[in-house]
This record gives C-alpha cells, structure tokens and sequence, in this order.
C-alpha cells in the first residue's frame, strides 16, 4: 500500500514531466538520475561507510549469469516505461492511471498459469471487483471520445502494461527463486536501464535533427510558416521521478520477497495507486468525469479491503 500511494504521485510527476515534452529525453534524464542515486549509495557503503547504511540497502557480489538476469529486468521495464510515457503524454492522466492499473489482471493469469499461485475465494472475489472497477472505466473513458479499442496510445499503454504484468512475474522469479536481496535487483537493474534507455535518446535526437534541416530548408525554398517540432523543456518533475520510484519499488520488491506473498494479490494492491491519481487529478484542467471515475474508484477501493481482510483472516 505504500508502494501504491507513491505510484500515485509517481503518475502525476510523470504526467507533468512529459506533457508537450520530448519523452524519449525524459526517459534518459530519469533513468541516469537513479543510475546516479545508486551509484552514490553504492560508492558510500563501498569506502568503509557500509555500518551507517541498514544491512537492507547493502548489495550482494553477482556473477555474469546474475548480471544477465537483470539485464533481463531491465530490458523489460525499459520497454514498458518508453510506451506508458508516450501513452501518458496524449492520454488523459484519469484515463491512462486506470489503464496501466489493469496489470494486476494479466499478472494474476501469468501468476496461475506459470507460478502455480492459488488464490482464496475471497481474495478472488476482492481481485473481481477491483479488475471490473478498471473494465467500468472504458466506458467513462468514451464519454471523452476515446475509444479504447481503436486509440493508438490505449494500445500503447495497454502493450505497456503487458510488459509490466511479465516484469512482476519476473521480479517474483528473481526475490523468491533465486533469492536476491530487495536492493541488488533495484540496484543493478536502475543500473542497466539507463543503456537500455540511450538507443533511443540518441535515435531521437538524430531524427529530431534531421526534421530541424528539413524545416529550416522548406521556410528558406518556400518563405512559408511552419510550426517547428516540439522543444524539449526542463522542468524540476523530470528529476522527481526516480527517486518516487525507487522508493516505491523497494517498498514493492520488499514485499515480494517474503516467500508467502501472492505476487497476483500484491500486483493488484500495488496498482491502486490509481485512486491517488484521482484524488490529486481533481484540479487539473482536461480532467473530465471525475464523479464517474470516482465511482470506480470506490469500487476499487472496497475490492482491496476485501483483500487486505481476507488476508489478515487466513
């Protein structure tokens, strides 16, 4: 639940860091930024300062099979981020909130289907409501003419959130199966991100380039106005959203490794994050049918108190 609230404000730093923003420059900037984070932790516990720091944030020696799985993380959740942030961009954030919190479906199949995870009835039962909350938001979404089946950024985000759903499976693999501490798979894996996310910096900025000549040598043939591609700005969220993150996946993965959580369970705690977005989303403007989406937010709410109480009575 705390991974959950700080996915909220997550959400809206994002929402804000990217609009009328050049996303694959976001994505680098905030990728070195953790890679910086960790790095600086990691320089601290290596130079005789390890007793200051709780024996939780130290870092465990890895061989190149270890390395080679959380390249594999950070592949996926490179790939997911590129595509939530784009979709973010030209969704509105009541909309793609929601979108991005239907993981907890697919990770719930893939939990069953591939990690032998059973569920109570009543946690079940809990997991229906809050999965049917996030199906009842489509169609608030239509009042807005977004149409979900044929929108390119809902398939975006959708795809995104595919990858997501394999990534929490992944982590589950990673902390309980192979039992590596919380902060070595954040630690590395921020760290391999920020290759990941470079390739495409630098192929936008090629091709950003390039539209830069062809439109100054159009104005100059043709003495005509044209809007220039848009500029990259920099704003103070850009630098927020690592560290929201890394706090929030550590909250997260420390769940994840206690060898009785239900990935499936936690996945759909963690993703109720979007009821923070909508409480914060209230005085944006482009923020529609806030009353609609409150009422599924309701219903979300009620299906994670099922959860947690189902949880609490065995």
């Amino acid at each position: 639940m705390i991974s959950a609230a700080l996915l909220g404000i997550y959400d809206v730093v994002k929402k804000n860091a990217v609009s009328e923003n050049v996303v694959a420059y976001v994505l680098w900037i905030s990728a070195a930024n953790g890679a910086v984070i960790w790095f600086l932790l990691a320089v601290a516990m290596g130079s005789g300062l390890q007793d200051v720091f709780p024996h939780w944030l130290h870092l465990m020696p890895l061989d190149w099979t270890d390395h080679a799985r959380l390249f594999g993380k950070a592949i996926l959740v490179g790939a997911s981020w590129s595509l939530a942030l784009y979709a973010l961009k030209y969704l509105p954030l009541s909309i793609a909130a929601p979108i991005r919190s239907t993981s907890p479906l697919m990770t719930i199949v893939l939990a069953i289907v591939w990690m032998g995870e059973r569920p109570t009835w009543w946690q079940w039962i809990g997991m229906i409501i809050v999965l049917g909350s996030f199906w009842a938001l489509s169609f608030v979404g239509r009042l807005e003419g977004i149409r979900f089946h044929r929108d390119r950024w809902v398939a975006f985000m959708l795809l995104a959130t595919a990858l997501g759903a394999c990534s929490s499976i992944y982590d589950k693999v990673l902390l309980q199966q192979f039992r590596y501490p919380p902060a070595t798979v954040q630690a590395w894996f921020t760290w391999y991100t920020l290759p990941v996310m470079t390739p495409v910096a630098l192929a936008t900025l090629v091709s950003r380039s390039k539209s830069d000549e062809r439109f100054l040598s159009f104005n100059r043939r043709e003495h005509q106005a044209c809007e220039r591609i848009e500029r990259f700005k920099f704003r103070w969220s850009i630098l927020a959203i690592s560290p929201l993150l890394l706090i929030a996946d550590m909250a997260y993965f420390t769940a994840v490794a206690d060898g009785t959580a239900l990935v499936s369970v936690i996945s759909t705690l963690r993703r109720c994050s979007v009821i923070v977005v909508l409480i914060l989303a209230k005085g944006r403007t482009g923020e529609l049918n806030l009353r609609l989406k409150w009422c599924c937010a309701i219903g979300m709410i009620l299906g994670v108190a099922l959860i947690v109480w189902s949880g609490q009575h065995g």
